[in-house]
């Protein structure tokens, strides 16, 4: 189960995110619990390959807001990288950077079903 001891570890700010849940842990923790389900992950992953840099930035600066409110800090910081790329519609290899999101997001996938 994630825990906000965990969080801290995992690198988030769970101090402003708690505060942004009115210091609410049981609502925190629900909401950061339900990212990892939160279907931007694959949207972005799959118009990215597909070549739609617009829709994968929609996708990309969707999840760059939920993060930040929740302050996943390390997750963030690698949207709002492929965000601002995207955004200028720059031709790169994202799969990496995505690959590094998707990973983070696994982690938290395994921290939420550990007992």
């Amino acid at each position: 189960m994630i825990t906000v001891e965990k969080l801290k570890d995992f690198g988030a700010d769970t101090e402003q995110g708690l505060s942004r849940c009115c210091s609410n842990e049981p609502m925190y923790l629900r909401l950061v619990g339900m990212i990892i389900d939160e279907a931007n992950f694959d949207r972005l992953k799959s118009s990215v390959e597909a070549g739609d840099l617009k829709a994968g930035f929609e996708s990309a600066h969707a999840l760059k807001g939920v993060l930040g409110n929740l302050s996943l800090t390390p997750m963030y910081d690698k949207a709002s990288e492929i965000t601002e790329l995207l955004r200028a519609e720059t031709q790169t290899d994202y799969a990496p950077m995505i690959g590094d999101l998707l990973a983070m997001r696994d982690e938290l996938r395994e921290m939420n079903e550990e007992a």
